[in-house]
């Protein structure tokens, strides 16, 4: 059974940073495609990045050069460090996984989900 549990969210100030994980069980961060998505109140489930089975990482345009997703495989851990918070990165953050080492960014490539975990960023 694939279980994913985000931690890390919380309140932070603008400007400020916090890292998120995603920590993988009954599968393999190691060869599969993992993500990161946003999704804040009133609007859809955006990606934020991805980390392909391969190591290879894209990023939302309004992320680039703030946030990084990284992996250790021997931990099947996924992370996400978020720096320059702004507030319009208020949101509910998701971690998924693919059934497949590449990665796509439809939401319906990935098959399992994590409960997310709320990052809040105050002006």
């Amino acid at each position: 059974q694939v279980q994913l549990v985000e931690s890390g969210g919380g309140p932070v100030q603008a400007g400020g940073s916090l890292r998120l994980s995603c920590a993988a069980s009954g599968y393999s961060v190691a060869r599969h495609c993992m993500a990161w998505l946003r999704q804040a109140p009133d609007t859809g489930r955006d990606r934020v990045a991805l980390i392909s089975g391969d190591g290879v990482t894209s990023y939302a345009d309004d992320v680039k050069g703030r946030f990084t997703i990284s992996k250790d495989n021997a931990k099947s851990t996924v992370y996400l460090q978020m720096n320059g918070l702004k507030p319009e990165d208020t949101a509910m953050y998701y971690c998924a996984a693919a059934g497949n080492s590449w990665c796509l960014p439809s939401m319906n490539f990935y098959n399992y989900w994590g409960q997310g975990t709320q990052v809040t960023v105050s002006s």
